[in-house]
């Protein structure tokens, strides 16, 4: 199993910026895809930025031009850069991996426990 923890999070004024980690530990798996989920108090959990094994990127139309998502193979982890933050920024982050279990070929999938980013107006 893979196991992820998110760091980072925290107060910032509006138009501030954060940097969130997840780093991905564990034995024998691959990572396919990382995405970076959010949950805003009362909404559900949308997805805000994913990054390939390959390094593509994609992200929610809403943070287009201000975050960036990457990843450090070498250290499994991966990073959002939130730059020029809103209020409706603020919420938990999570941190969501598509694996490959080496030992079995299975994919699997796997959550972090989140980190909350509050901005203030």
């Amino acid at each position: 199993q893979v196991q992820l923890v998110e760091s980072g999070g925290g107060l910032v004024q509006a138009g501030g910026s954060l940097r969130l980690s997840c780093a991905a530990s564990g034995s024998h798996f691959s990572i396919n895809t990382m995405n970076w989920y959010r949950q805003a108090p009362g909404m559900q959990r949308e997805l805000v930025a994913t990054i390939t094994s390959g390094g593509t990127t994609n992200y929610a139309d809403s943070v287009k031009g201000r975050f960036a998502i990457s990843a450090d193979s070498a250290k499994n982890t991966m990073y959002l850069q939130m730059n020029s933050l809103k209020p409706e920024d603020t919420g938990v982050y999570y941190c969501n991996a598509y694996f490959m279990l080496l030992e079995t070929m299975k994919y699997r999938g796997s959550w972090g426990q989140g980190t909350q980013v509050t901005v203030r107006s």
